[in-house]
């Protein structure tokens, strides 16, 4: 187990293990992820970064050759229970992807939409909830006169705030992004390393990224992958600069990966 020093954890896995069909995935995964702070997770392509954070909020359930063993625990509860609602789970635990994938609809209604489909109907509490959650995604500046074009017309990064905008208005606690900035560049990048570190003032994120500087530079905890297997966890103070692992210190020194 992955104890994070004193930190309130969010998440706790134990013993987590995935497999689909025949591959195994993920092995024996035990860690906790604390409330508001940034986790990034690093390693090679298909260490299971990806697999693990769809985990949190129930996406694997989602591909039929899937089977996951052990727990995931938030706020204590198991979240693979019989009794857990997954499309709470997933309103609770958001998750922004690594290709922007605005609806082809306006701006306004693609922030509109996740509170719509949870029975929100007022039109002045949509508005405030709209316009809080394009702020929180430091996007209303940029688009408070163009609310009814369509989100199609955005830029990229644009386009990636206004995902993260969409996520923020159904009021989760956890925000999971799985390579978020992949298809940005630089400028868009630098908004949301800034965005994210903004939001960890009121939320838990977690994000999967292939670029070691940016979970260098936005995290507060690093968890590094190989092979499906949790090698190490730590601050990222730590994990960079005092790695406890023969292989963690290979792969952040550019020895392998």
């Amino acid at each position: 187990m992955v104890n994070l020093m004193s930190e309130q954890s969010i998440i706790r896995t134990s013993n987590l293990n995935l497999w689909y069909g025949e591959k195994t995935a993920l092995k024996d995964i035990s860690m906790e992820v604390p409330d508001r702070r940034v986790t990034a997770l690093i390693g090679p392509s298909g260490c299971g970064k990806s697999t693990l954070i769809r985990c949190f909020n129930r996406m694997n359930d989602l591909v039929d050759i899937c089977r996951i063993t052990g727990r995931i625990d938030f706020h204590g509860n198991n979240i693979y229970a019989k009794e857990s609602d997954p499309v709470e789970i997933r309103r609770k635990i958001g998750m922004v992807f690594q290709k922007p994938n605005p609806f082809p609809k306006s701006i306004y209604e693609n922030v509109a939409y996740g509170p719509r489909i949870h029975g929100m109907n007022d039109k002045k509490r949509l508005d405030e909830i709209v316009e809080k959650s394009l702020r929180n995604a430091a996007l209303w500046e940029e688009v408070k006169e163009r609310l009814q074009d369509s989100a199609m017309g955005l830029s990229g990064g644009q386009q990636q705030r206004l995902c993260i905008a969409r996520t923020l208005a159904v009021e989760p606690e956890v925000i999971l992004m799985d390579e978020p900035c992949s298809a940005l560049d630089p400028i868009a990048t630098s908004k949301i390393e800034t965005l994210i570190n903004d939001l960890k003032k009121q939320y838990c994120v977690i994000i999967v990224t292939h670029n070691m500087q940016q979970a260098a530079r936005v995290s507060d905890y690093t968890g590094f992958m190989y092979l499906g297997e949790m090698i190490e966890c730590g601050t990222t103070t730590q994990i960079f600069e005092h790695p406890k692992e023969e292989l963690t210190e290979n792969y952040i020194t550019g020895r392998f990966g």
